[in-house]
């Protein structure tokens, strides 16, 4: 029995759109084995080792990783990705998810390199596969 019955509420799931599973469908990247990582460090050190982790995890299962960060941090975010993720891997970025201005693009880090866009405070979706 869960917390929230005991409690006497009834908790159910409903049925509706995740933002993590619909940017992982418009991805373009491995639905079939993936992992959700939640938020990594704030540290730049521990966020480098986090990310350099879940590449060599997504390499060695051939699977997506998806994690999440603050809408304040996202510039941040992406800007370590780049740079710390070997050119070839992937990296898609999924902003205000079924929004008007919803923008989902899965390029390289490479190519990232070249078309940084702003997503200060704009709710994202970061996938890795490399």
């Amino acid at each position: 029995m869960g917390a929230a019955q005991e409690m006497g509420a009834v908790v159910a799931p409903l049925v509706g759109p995740s933002s993590i599973l619909l940017a992982l469908m418009a991805s373009g990247m491995n639905g079939q084995q993936f992992a959700f990582a939640g938020y990594l460090p704030i540290d730049n050190q521990q966020r480098i080792k986090a990310i350099k982790e879940l590449e060599a995890e997504s390499k060695r299962k051939d699977s997506t990783q998806i994690f999440i960060e603050t809408p304040y941090r996202n510039n941040q975010m992406l800007e370590t990705l780049v740079k710390t993720c070997l050119p070839s891997t992937k990296i898609c970025v999924a902003v205000n998810i079924t929004g008007p201005d919803e923008v989902i693009k899965t390029l390289t880090a490479l190519q990232w390199r070249h078309q940084v866009p702003d997503l200060h405070k704009k709710p994202a979706i970061f996938l890795l596969k490399a």
